[in-house]
């Protein structure tokens, strides 16, 4: 009975350790994709707003 005991807790105690591993990575994802959308908006932002206003058709 006491190592049935153990094991379940060496087992929780495992099983606690990887969710906080994967909570872990995904923190660094979210992280990285933060980053990613930031960039983005400001290479958006540096663009000139006239860009595309005029279209010119003569041959």
């Amino acid at each position: 009975m006491d190592m049935a005991i153990a094991a379940l807790s060496v087992d929780m105690s495992m099983a606690r350790t990887q969710q906080d591993l994967d909570i872990s990575v995904l923190k660094m994802a979210m992280e990285n994709q933060t980053a990613a959308v930031e960039e983005t908006l400001e290479a958006i932002e540096s663009l000139d707003p006239a860009l595309g206003n005029n279209l010119d058709i003569t041959a």
